[in-house]
């Protein structure tokens, strides 16, 4: 507790950790509601450790408030979303738009899920923690493509087959390479995880969480959203043809 203006500020949700370094500490407080009382948090933070270390100790000082939290958050919304966007075309030109929006919804559900399973361990969102959300993006869109690709190789080959089995077919002849990649990959963002310390702690673990869930939803997702819209579409042309007959 420090005392200000005659009563005492709780800081029992603050901590201290080791930052990088051995030798380097990262101090952090939680919402310290108005200037007055930030100000005089950081003079007595600064006077006890002048104090002790001398000269020259603070290596640097972040003031995050709740306007700079929010701009943060609406930069890393506008960056993901932006991303979406940007797939949605690529994809629509490449493959067909069906093929995009599977692939755009299972994007989605990596990064919310991601986003959900930080949010449970109550780890804090930080610009590294944007840019692995950006990361999971890119790294599931991977898996998406290559199974899109080679399920559009068998819809060329494969003329007589229903999409469904087509679609199977596709998913089991590129299960071993995902599973693979994604194992490969796995072990070198748990070596980060594990022995990258506390400054890429948040990124690795996100990382960690987006490598399971998104090789999940590019064999599980992806690819069935793809065959209950065809079905869907099959369905309604069919119930336009017997319409049509009984006129």
């Amino acid at each position: 507790e420090v005392p200000f203006e005659g009563t005492k500020v709780d800081l029992s949700d603050s901590e201290i950790k080791e930052f990088g370094s051995s030798n380097t500490f990262l101090v952090r407080f939680g919402n310290l509601r108005g200037e007055p009382l930030a100000r005089a948090v950081r003079e007595r933070i600064k006077q006890a450790f002048a104090g002790r270390l001398g000269e020259n100790w603070l290596v640097q000082e972040v003031d995050v408030g709740p306007k700079i939290g929010g701009e943060m958050r609406g930069k890393a919304v506008k960056a993901i979303l932006y991303s979406m966007l940007g797939i949605l075309i690529y994809i629509t030109w490449r493959f067909e738009f069906r093929f995009a929006v599977a692939a755009i919804i299972a994007l989605f559900h990596d990064v919310l899920f991601t986003a959900g399973f930080l949010t449970i361990l109550r780890q804090e969102f930080t610009m590294p923690v944007v840019a692995a959300l950006l990361t999971i993006v890119g790294y599931s869109l991977n898996d998406t493509i290559v199974v899109f690709d080679r399920i559009r190789e068998k819809l060329r080959a494969m003329r007589r087959a229903s999409f469904s089995e087509v679609v199977n077919l596709g998913i089991n002849e590129t299960l071993a390479r995902t599973l693979i990649t994604s194992f490969t990959t796995l072990i070198v963002v748990l070596a980060l995880l594990t022995m990258g310390g506390r400054v890429i702690h948040g990124f690795a673990l996100a990382l960690t969480a987006g490598v399971f869930v998104g090789t999940y939803s590019s064999i599980f997702i992806a690819s069935p959203i793809l065959v209950a819209w065809r079905e869907r579409s099959e369905r309604r042309r069919q119930e336009k043809v017997q319409v049509r007959r009984k006129r």
